[in-house]
């Protein structure tokens, strides 16, 4: 049966307009956009209406860099596609794009189909995949076309965590070679994880062991040197590059100097770096356990070079790299050794609501919260204008959004299953009210009213800035 919902009397935005609108959505379709007022408007009927007075439209967020249900350091995140999804709903995101990991020795296509079947008939919103290449060698860099034609076109690579995740940069040459002839878009993790190794061996022997001694020997040079190696490595394969989560204002002038070159060359912050500084990592009784995350936080003065990047587009999307450990049995690993600390912080449903922050602190505009948290993600990674905009023919997608309702971020309060925040007590203006994926209802009025199992895969095309 058809069903038309109509949300009226809203300020639609996207990231290229913002307008006085009443949307129509039919079968979980944006149908149609009519101005307030208009005759098109006064004609709209449905089944249901949704009145956005006061209210911003704006579509649903795509989060493309999330970590549910990842192993590392011993143990798990603590956030099943279950949880984390239903938290990204509360959060207004309705996209995510998570990360399959190739096990050492295994195939692609072996880490692909464990992660969908751990995701499969779990999500409360719609998902894809990135693929982790742990182990490259000729069996793999064949498989990468495959992904591709299978909707999988993002492969990330590690220049950290060595044993564990680490490509030598002659892996990481030939993989960039591949998705340079194909299409596909390699994401990298880049930090020199050799030379911090030797940083946290001498660190531990000088009996430096608290947390903020992580930050300390991930130091911004081997971010922002692994950022360049990485930018000239694929100059030579003739690949395109997205960093993730940059951290440094060394590594932001790295990719603004590929950017002025007129490289293919893209760059991800997080909330985290925006927000959090390395005074966190230094609270004391083991608190800064809570907020080691890689690359790491870093000192506060880093904060307005990724602003000044998000403003001039250095820096294109602003992901959460969303990884939760529990701080009680989880984080407590790493007591007495930092480099035992499972890397990662939650952050899945604070997104939209501290880059709204930012638009209220005069950051950003509104059009560009939208750009960095909806439409630039979907563009980046191939689904665009299904996902990240208010368009007929859009999949509807759609968050009720109050720009005046104020509300304090707490463990206490959200929807993620890990016990703290790593923005305890922070005052927002700004909230998410209604929340629509594929037009049916998730959140109501801020009341969970979404299911298990409505989230389906999303197969991705390839990246839209390119070609």
């Amino acid at each position: 049966m058809s069903t038309r919902t109509l949300i009226r009397g809203g300020l639609v935005v996207t990231a290229s307009d913002e307008l006085h609108a009443d949307v129509l959505v039919e079968d979980g379709r944006v149908a149609v956009l009519a101005a307030h007022g208009s005759g098109a408007a006064a004609g709209l009927t449905a089944d249901r209406v949704l009145d956005a007075t006061g209210r911003y439209v704006i579509p649903g967020g795509v989060d493309a860099h999330t970590h549910m249900e990842l192993p590392f350091g011993g143990t798990f995140a603590s956030d099943t596609f279950e949880t984390g999804t239903r938290a990204a709903a509360w959060g207004g995101t309705t996209t995510i794009v998570d990360f399959a990991v190739q096990a050492q020795g295994e195939s692609l296509q072996a880490g692909l189909n464990a992660w969908l079947e751990k995701a499969d008939g779990n999500c409360a919103i719609d998902y894809g995949f990135h693929m982790i290449m742990s182990d490259v060698n000729e069996a793999t860099l064949k498989e990468m076309p495959k992904l591709i034609e299978h909707g999988v076109p993002s492969f990330k690579l590690f220049m950290a965590y060595p044993g564990v995740f680490y490509s030598d940069d002659g892996q990481i040459l030939r993989a960039m070679q591949v998705a340079g002839e194909t299409g596909g878009l390699i994401m990298m993790h880049a930090e020199n994880g050799i030379a911090i190794d030797v940083l946290v061996e001498q660190a531990l022997a000088r009996g430096e062991t608290d947390p903020r001694f992580h930050g300390e020997v991930r130091k911004a040079l081997l971010e922002a040197e692994a950022t360049h190696r990485a930018i000239q490595l694929a100059r030579v394969a003739g690949s395109p590059l997205y960093v993730v989560h940059v951290s440094a204002q060394e590594a932001v002038a790295e990719l603004a100097a590929a950017r002025d070159m007129g490289l293919p060359v893209f760059g991800e912050t997080c909330p985290q770096y925006l927000f959090l500084s390395t005074d966190n990592l230094a609270e004391p009784d083991f608190e800064g356990a809570k907020y080691v995350c890689s690359t790491p936080l870093r000192p506060k003065e880093h904060q307005a070079a990724l602003w000044r990047g998000l403003r001039t587009n250095d820096l294109q999307v602003v992901s959460t790299d969303h990884c939760p450990f529990c701080f009680v049995g989880q984080k407590e690993l790493g007591r007495g050794d930092f480099s035992k600390i499972p890397n990662g912080l939650p952050g899945v449903e604070n997104r939209m609501d501290l880059l709204h922050q930012a638009v209220v602190d005069g950051h950003i505009s509104r059009r560009r919260w939208i750009e960095i948290a909806c439409a630039t993600p979907a563009r980046m990674f191939g689904i665009y204008p299904q996902k990240g905009t208010i368009a007929p023919g859009a999949d509807a997608d759609i968050v009720l959004y109050d720009p005046h309702a104020t509300q304090v971020l707490s463990a206490g309060t959200h929807h993620m299953n890990v016990d703290y925040s790593a923005y305890e007590g922070k005052t927002i203006t700004g909230q998410v009210e209604t929340v629509l994926s594929r037009g049916e209802v998730v959140i109501d009025r801020r009341t969970y009213v979404g299911r298990t199992g409505h989230g389906v895969f999303v197969p991705r095309g390839l990246c839209q800035y390119l070609g």
